[in-house]
């Protein structure tokens, strides 16, 4: 079975939001409103594989943050 990143010949970029959530969005559109270039672009797979190397922890950053604030030292333990 051929996985449909494969097959797509469409090139993509990477964006992020203020809450460092990532998606792809294709190159010949507009970004929508609240999200901005990272600076990775190509194919779909590319795109994507790139997402899971950096985006490891999808919880939104606000999230994040307050979890932190809640309890600091479970941050310090990395």
């Amino acid at each position: 079975m051929i996985d449909d990143a494969q097959q797509d010949e469409r090139r993509y970029r990477v964006v992020v939001n203020h809450e460092e959530q990532y998606s792809i969005w294709l190159e010949d559109r507009e970004i929508p409103a609240g999200w901005k270039e990272v600076g990775v672009s190509g194919m779909k797979a590319e795109c994507l594989a790139y997402i899971e190397e950096v985006w490891n922890d999808m919880r939104p950053r606000t999230l994040r943050e307050a979890m932190a604030a809640d309890h600091p030292q479970a941050s310090e333990r990395g």
